[in-house]
C-alpha cells in the first residue's frame, strides 16, 4: 500500500495539482497535513484527506482525522495544537490514544520521519518554504504487513534518498 503526504503548502496551486497528478493512480490514499491556505471545494484539494493548519481559514476542514489504509490507521494533524515544533510527545500521547499506526504532520515544515514506540511519524516537509534544508519536499510511503518506507521527493518528482527510512512494522 502507498500513501502519498503533503503539507504546508501556502496557497500554491500549480505544484500541488502537479504532485497529485503525478502520484494519484500510483498510490492508495492521499493526505493534505493543512496549511493549504485554499478553500476546500478548489480541484487541487480533492481527493486529499485534509486537515485545517494554522493558516487555513475555510471552516470545514477538520482539526484531525483518522484514515484507514489497508490494515493501518493513520492518525492526521497538522500539529500546532500539538506544539510540534518544540517535541513530538504531546502528538505521541494523541497517537498512541487513538491507537494509530502512522501519524502525518506539518507545521514545522521540516522533513522527517522517525518511529517512536511502534508509531511512525512522518512530517513531509514544505513544498513551499522549507526549513532545515534547501528542497521542497513531500514524502509516499510504502508499506506491507513486516515493513514500510517512507521515500521523500522534491516538488519536481526526485527522490531525496537521505531522508529515506525503513521501518519494521509489529
Amino acid at each position: 500500500m502507498k500513501v502519498l503526504i503533503v503539507s504546508d503548502s501556502h496557497g500554491l496551486t500549480s505544484e500541488l495539482l502537479e504532485i497529485k497528478t503525478r502520484h494519484e493512480n500510483q498510490v492508495d490514499g492521499m493526505i493534505h497535513c493543512g496549511d493549504s491556505e485554499l478553500p476546500a471545494d478548489m480541484d487541487e484539494m480533492q481527493d486529499f484527506w485534509t486537515v485545517r493548519g494554522n493558516c487555513d481559514y475555510d471552516s470545514s476542514y477538520v482539526k484531525e482525522r483518522i484514515e484507514l489504509v489497508g490494515n493501518r490507521s493513520f492518525y492526521i494533524t497538522h500539529g500546532h495544537l500539538y506544539n510540534v515544533k518544540m517535541s513530538l510527545m504531546n502528538l505521541t500521547y494523541k497517537a498512541q490514544e487513538v491507537g494509530a499506526h502512522i501519524a502525518c504532520f506539518g507545521h514545522s515544515h521540516i522533513a522527517g520521519s522517525e518511529m517512536i514506540d511502534g508509531i511512525i511519524y512522518i512530517n513531509p516537509g514544505s513544498i513551499f518554504l522549507p526549513r532545515m534544508r534547501k528542497e521542497r519536499t513531500y514524502a509516499i510511503i510504502d508499506f506491507d504487513d513486516q515493513t514500510a518506507t517512507v521515500h521523500f521527493y522534491t516538488v519536481d518528482g526526485a527522490e531525496v534518498p537521505s531522508l529515506r527510512n525503513e521501518f519494521t512494522l509489529t
